[in-house]
């Protein structure tokens, strides 16, 4: 296992960065909440196509009706990709309600849709269906699977990496830069987590090791098999439960993993990506934002391809 850790936390007055320094993880607490509902669906307190109508009664005798766990998963079950923080805040609405209740901008299953709203949604329905906060459900359920270091609402803020400053909060700083999940008090099924490289990448490792055969796997090779297999098309970004799988060399793993790889992005910088052929496992995480809103995928792919490469090298030399 390699592990680096480089520059500072903000660009100006900075303390520097460690290898176990936790980021704002951004989208990449989709990969977590996905896991920790896949975890619970395993035990039987969620199905992956059941009616959700006795969780959430307010989508009964609506087009929301047959959405399932599955199709929030994937992306693919209609809801609008987001909402104006500050339209929610002149309305007043709870960003959750605003959520469940949204039109659909398309029926179930006819396309996929990159959605913050079906995560938001996705946290209350393991809210209702489990009786606890969502907080509460992660930390639990990390712990009983071994992830360290990830969670909501950090203290010590100074020591975590800023992301932007702007015109409502100033500078972010050990607080989530998502804004709906700001609204929403800093826990929220879409954004929210904040953690360390090593923490993340144990998430991809309880699916690469289920792939190995490993009896321990907390998900079942069944349920990690299903999760990585294609379950809505998209041209740029094909989808499994959960995790982007990888659809073309234009996906930020690069040139060098295999059709299998599979991966996610966060906003802020943050990313990973896995090939289960080579067994390797890629986590940058960044706080890119703090610098500029440019495109970080020649980053992330370049990043990749040099793991790939670097493992390449030692296997020819072993």
């Amino acid at each position: 296992m390699f592990e680096g850790a480089y520059g500072t936390t903000r660009r100006d007055d900075g303390l520097p960065v460690f290898v176990d320094t936790r980021f704002d993880l951004a989208s990449l607490t989709k990969i977590v909440v996905s896991t920790v509902a896949l975890v619970h669906a395993g035990r039987g307190a969620l199905a992956l196509d059941g009616s959700l109508l006795d969780v959430i009664p307010e989508w009964r005798g609506t087009a929301h009706a047959p959405i399932t766990l599955r199709m929030i998963l994937a992306h693919d079950a209609g809801f609008a990709s987001g909402a104006d923080y500050r339209a929610l805040l002149e309305s007043g609405a709870r960003v959750e309600d605003y959520a469940l209740r949204r039109e659909l901008v398309a029926p179930p299953r006819e396309r996929v849709i990159y959605s913050d709203l079906g995560f938001i949604s996705l946290g209350v329905i393991l809210e209702r269906a489990l009786g606890r906060s969502l907080e509460t459900i992660v930390r639990e359920t990390l712990a009983e699977i071994d992830v360290p270091a990830l969670s909501y609402r950090p203290t010590l803020r100074e020591r975590i990496p800023a992301t932007e400053r702007d015109d409502w909060r100033g500078l972010v700083q050990g607080m989530v830069h998502d804004e709906k999940a700001y609204v929403m008090g800093g826990v929220a099924g879409h954004a929210g987590l904040f953690g360390d490289a090593r923490s993340i990448a144990r998430i991809a490792e309880i699916y690469l090791d289920a792939l190995r055969g490993g009896s321990g796997t907390p998900l079942g090779e069944r349920l990690v098999r299903e999760s990585l297999k294609e379950q809505a098309y998209d041209p740029i970004a094909r989808r499994g439960l959960g995790w982007v799988l990888r659809t073309s060399d234009e996906n930020s793993c690069g040139t060098k993993m295999g059709p299998r790889a599979f991966g996610h992005t966060g906003f802020t910088g943050t990313s990973i990506w896995c090939d289960p052929d080579s067994d390797i496992n890629v986590v940058l995480l960044t706080n890119a934002v703090h610098f500029e809103r440019g495109d970080l995928r020649p980053l992330r792919a370049a990043v990749c391809d040099q793991a790939v490469e670097f493992v390449e090298r030692c296997a020819r030399s072993a």
